[in-house]
């Protein structure tokens, strides 16, 4: 099956795009260098002549803070070219699996958010998410959302990355407790887009949002502490050997951020058949790949 993957160069594209090629779909992979999704025109043309069977839009703005100040390019890439691509589909006969945020919701529940649940994004980037959501949704009835989190990997810089180097280089770190959801590896959301391709290839998948992250629930801070528990057991550099939680509002940034978003992934599961990987396995996992098993 033909597969067109946006975003090809970003830490969820570089997981995915070698899963789909082993599962024997025929893929074309573009980054914004070859493919730019705010321009409709070149946009429609690219998709027209590669005639994909599914599109898979990774390609997103996703630098949270710097959004606030930045809107116009935000809404360019999130909502207009999640636009572009959908029309674009709609003309080829496409399906299109399009992933989004946990951003487009509030925080305000302390229990996990539903598909259904009302969504009141609070920064620039979740608006900017939302939007796209509905552009998709508008244009396009053959459909998947899928709203994921916290996303980490071995390809590119994340919570992962910085927390490693920043525990190399200093003896305490601040890390805010009060922010609550669920690392996610690309890793196993990539495992979990290739058998929703296969779903949609079969022709019965009900189409619409659903929510994908790894199991489990964890702060910022658990999420950190995690980390350097799993360094120092590989034996990497850790001078840090002071991890102090604090809250939010110690650690002001330009975006404001969901104090809660855990993601209830129900939906997901049934439909697709899915046994999904706690968060402190895949991190192991993520960490063993990258840098070996270390010590027990």
């Amino acid at each position: 099956m033909k597969i067109l993957v946006t975003g090809s160069e970003g830490q969820l594209g570089r997981d995915l795009i070698p899963r789909l090629k082993a599962a024997g779909h025929d893929v074309c992979g573009y980054d914004v260098g070859s493919l730019d999704i705010t321009d409709a025109a070149k946009t429609s043309e690219l998709v027209a002549a590669e005639k994909p069977f599914v599109i898979i839009n990774c390609a997103a703005y996703t630098q949270v803070d710097k959004a606030e100040t930045e809107r116009d390019a935000a809404y360019a890439v999130n909502r207009d070219g999640a636009a572009n691509l959908a029309q674009a589909a709609a003309r080829c006969k496409a399906r299109l699996i399009h992933i989004s945020t946990d951003f487009v919701f509030d925080g305000l529940k302390s229990t996990p958010y539903a598909e259904a649940d009302a969504v009141n994004p609070l920064s620039v980037y979740g608006a900017s998410k939302l939007a796209g959501e509905e552009a998709v949704a508008g244009r396009l009835p053959e459909h998947i959302i899928v709203r994921t989190a916290w996303l980490y990997g071995g390809q590119g810089n994340n919570f992962v990355k910085t927390i490693l180097r920043l525990a190399s280089e200093r003896e305490s770190l601040n890390i805010v407790y009060d922010q609550i959801g669920t690392p996610t590896w690309t890793s196993d959301l990539s495992d979990a887009i290739v058998l929703t391709v296969k779903a949609v290839e079969s022709g019965k998948t009900p189409y619409g949002v659903y929510h994908y992250t790894n199991e489990g629930v964890a702060s910022w801070y658990d999420f950190a502490v995690a980390i350097v528990e799993e360094a120092r057991r590989r034996g990497l550099k850790v001078k840090c050997n002071s991890l102090e939680p604090i809250l939010t509002s110690g650690y002001p940034t330009p975006a404001k951020r969901p104090a809660y978003s855990v993601l209830d992934k129900e939906k997901f599961k049934k439909t697709f058949g899915v046994e999904i990987p706690y968060w402190r396995v895949s991190l192991k996992n993520m960490m063993t790949e990258l840098y070996g098993g270390g010590i027990a």
